[in-house]
């Protein structure tokens, strides 16, 4: 039992790092404080409790992890530190270690993160007292990790996310998330629903689906990712999905074509992590897919959906990617139609099977090949953006400061923006009919003229 009338009245900062399903995840902490009488610190105070969510993907991630953790023990003083996340269940110890936090708690821990929070807080040394509170580690083991904490939250944004599955299977040789997560699992179908149409009744137009391995999604069950689709696609309140990543192996010809001629729905909008496009590569990667199933399936959207948006995700310099194996991938996403590269730098993570591959990247050689692709992406979103200027959209706005441009995207992710001489604080979470104009300032979106706004909803 929870005594929450030790937390009236205290205030709380948060602090994530990482994907889309850590801030979901914290966003739904937020909520879970507030509703024990937690308030979110405003911008400058300090706080009497600070929420660290981290990421350890890469070694970069889990730098600013540290940098993050000592950076707001400094600016929130005698502040209950509470630290979770991916970075926690791999580096306890390190984490612990770590003047000033509290309380350490693994992926397995944060479902019931106000039980440890609640016991750790009531062996709190009393203000005045010289002492140190006791230090708390909760980590369960990798096998162990089996508790799946629901989350659905907009946190500050427009947009819903929806968790809808965790943890992984695949153990991918470069990567950790199995080990900082745990094994496949996901509520059910009805659970979700649930969750979407309480969304839906708080007003949520749009909802992104979250989670490591979505695609995945049935393993707890017995249930199909598919019919998740198809149960969601009738929260008729909802008036946008989208699904945040999706393995290609996992994306089946039978989900393209819903999404393509039977879905009221799901967007026009995959992102699908690559990761290589050289099959020597992959396979040393232990990827599920060789290029020429990663191209089919992109080919295969943009037959169904010729104004898709398809993000990627691809990562260069990792172990055993040599020139010649760079150049395949550099190829390949020159000659397919894809959107978007999100490029990430090979991190060496220790304990991974990847340490064993013989071949490495210079440190140099990585940044000259994240250039290569991030200015191919650049080309490929400019193209994609321009071949829309002049054309209809409907467009989900999202709140912007007084006096500021407001932004939102269309159905295929265009981002759009509305000169702050046209933007209206009522267009904010509403869905409007636009004429797509010419780039921005910035060139990050396309300017929007609103044709009508009879059609809000």
């Amino acid at each position: 039992m929870i005594d929450s009338s030790a937390f009236q009245g205290k205030s709380a900062a948060f602090f994530t790092l990482g994907c889309k399903l850590n801030f979901s995840e914290t966003s739904t902490f937020g909520t879970l404080l507030r509703e024990m009488g937690v308030r979110t610190a405003a911008k400058g105070e300090q706080a009497d409790i600070c929420l660290i969510n981290t990421c350890s993907v890469t070694e970069v991630a889990s730098r600013k992890c540290r940098q993050a953790i000592h950076r707001l023990v400094r600016q929130h003083p005698g502040a209950f530190v509470v630290v979770t996340g991916c970075y926690a269940q791999l580096e306890a110890d390190e984490v612990s270690g770590i003047e000033g936090v509290d309380l350490v708690l693994g992926s397995n821990e944060k479902a019931t993160l106000l039980q440890f929070l609640s016991e750790a807080w009531s062996q709190r040394v009393p203000t005045g007292s010289n002492g140190k509170p006791a230090m708390v580690v909760r980590q369960s083991h990798v096998k162990d990790i089996k508790t799946f904490a629901p989350s659905c939250s907009r946190g500050n944004r427009t947009r819903y996310f929806l968790k809808v599955q965790d943890g992984c299977d695949y153990f991918c040789t470069y990567c950790t998330i199995p080990f900082a997560r745990g094994f496949s699992r996901n509520p059910t179908i009805a659970s979700l629903v649930e969750q979407a149409k309480q969304a839906a009744a708080e007003g949520g137009k749009e909802i992104v689906l979250t989670g490591v391995n979505i695609g995945d999604f049935g393993k707890t069950t017995g249930e199909r990712f598919i019919d998740l689709v198809k149960a969601l696609d009738d929260v008729e309140d909802i008036c946008r999905y989208r699904i945040s990543s999706l393995e290609p192996d996992l994306l089946t010809d039978e989900l393209i074509d819903y999404c393509a001629h039977h879905s009221r729905a799901f967007m026009p909008h995959f992102h699908i992590p690559l990761q290589s496009g050289s099959d020597t590569v992959l396979k040393l990667m232990h990827r599920h897919y060789d290029r020429q199933l990663f191209a089919d399936k992109i080919l295969k959207i943009k037959s169904e959906m010729p104004d898709a948006f398809i993000g990627i995700d691809v990562m260069v310099g990792s172990r055993g990617e040599t020139p010649e194996c760079f150049e395949e991938t550099r190829q390949l996403l020159t000659d397919l139609p894809v959107t978007q590269l999100h490029v990430f730098p090979y991190s060496e993570r220790p304990g991974t099977a990847a340490l064993k591959i013989p071949y490495i990247v210079t440190a140099q050689e990585k940044r000259l090949r994240s250039k290569v692709l991030l200015d191919l992406s650049d080309n490929k979103t400019h193209d994609f953006y321009a071949a829309h200027i002049g054309q209809e959209a409907e467009v989900l706005f999202e709140k912007a400061p007084r006096g500021k441009a407001m932004h939102g995207f269309t159905r295929n992710y265009i981002r759009v923006e509305l000169p702050p001489v046209l933007a209206r604080p009522d267009y904010d979470n509403q869905l409007l009919r636009v004429r797509l104009g010419d780039f921005n300032a910035t060139r990050d979106a396309l300017r929007a003229s609103i044709i009508t706004d009879d059609n809000q909803q």
